[in-house]
């Protein structure tokens, strides 16, 4: 099959002079996105020669730690989401979503 069209997707991270991130951004022309602003990202890319997971994980010094366990809930959520679309498996999936109800009542962030 012949690629008929490529989609790119660009990330750009501001670091301070140790190198420790202070801003995010990102680009998605296809999804009309244009150099957003974000304080946290996590990549994760399968390399299937090794059979490993390869994964960027930053945020900007100034993510609060509230907001961060919000988008580690939202992030696990979207997980089992795409768990299920990928595999079908109904019974992991519905563990996987027990457990981020679990996780959201730990930290209360079921307000």
């Amino acid at each position: 099959m012949a690629i008929e069209h490529t989609s790119e997707i660009k990330l750009k991270v501001g670091l301070d002079e140790n190198r420790v991130p202070e801003e995010l951004t990102w680009s998605a022309q296809d999804g009309g996105i244009d150099n957003a602003d974000a304080k946290a990202m996590m990549l994760s890319v399968w390399d299937s020669k090794n059979k490993e997971s390869l994964k960027i994980d930053l945020w900007t010094k100034d993510m609060p730690v509230d907001e961060m366990k919000i988008f580690f809930h939202q992030t696990l959520v979207t997980m089992a989401d795409t768990y299920m679309k990928a595999t079908q498996d109904e019974k992991m999936t519905a563990t996987m979503k027990d457990f981020c109800e679990y996780f959201a009542e730990k930290l209360d962030l079921r307000k």
